[in-house]
């Protein structure tokens, strides 16, 4: 069974992460709003999605950052994790799916196994804290609702196919 743990303030994680859950199955999936149940859920789980926008000038959404600090407190050695992450790459270039990058940051160094890279090709963006050190690829899945959504749909098929053998389904 994953977990995904989204939070959402003007819903377009929410879809997201139904998407997901839906792409993924649903019989395998459960949703968890971060505001609702906090992360004490994490520890129930060896499978994790967590989906998170980034805010303003590369801030974390208000639900997540109100859990923030309890991240540093999960122990999350043999577990596997996946990130998507939402931002504006037009709006805010500079701190394109920062959030992703951060949350990926604190949970890496907690012992996590990290799987679901994405290619940064097809994005237009001038920074972002979520790219792998070679700066080749995000270190989840970027999503822009705001100037890509046409593409959203694709990638999310591209993306869950791609994590679902990481995961132990049938891609």
């Amino acid at each position: 069974m994953v977990a995904l743990i989204y939070g959402s303030t003007t819903g377009n994680t929410l879809d997201i992460a139904v998407k997901v859950a839906q792409m993924l199955g649903e019989e395998n999936t459960e949703l968890f709003d971060v505001k609702d149940v906090g992360l004490d859920i994490i520890n129930a789980f060896d499978q994790l999605v967590f989906a998170i926008p980034t805010w303003d000038y590369g801030e974390v959404q208000e639900d997540w950052d109100e859990v923030w600090h309890e991240v540093d407190d999960i122990d999350f050695t043999g577990k596997v994790v996946a990130f998507i992450g939402l931002g504006d790459q037009l709006g805010y270039s500079e701190w394109f799916v920062d959030a992703m990058g951060m949350l990926h940051d604190k949970i890496v160094n907690r012992g996590a196994q990290v799987i679901g890279h994405w290619s940064i090709d097809g994005y237009d963006f001038e920074d972002s804290k979520a790219l792998t050190e070679d700066g080749k690829a995000f270190i989840g899945l970027a999503l822009d609702e705001d100037t890509q959504r046409d593409l959203t749909d694709s990638r999310l098929v591209e993306w869950c196919n791609q994590i679902k053998p990481s995961i132990g389904l049938l891609a």
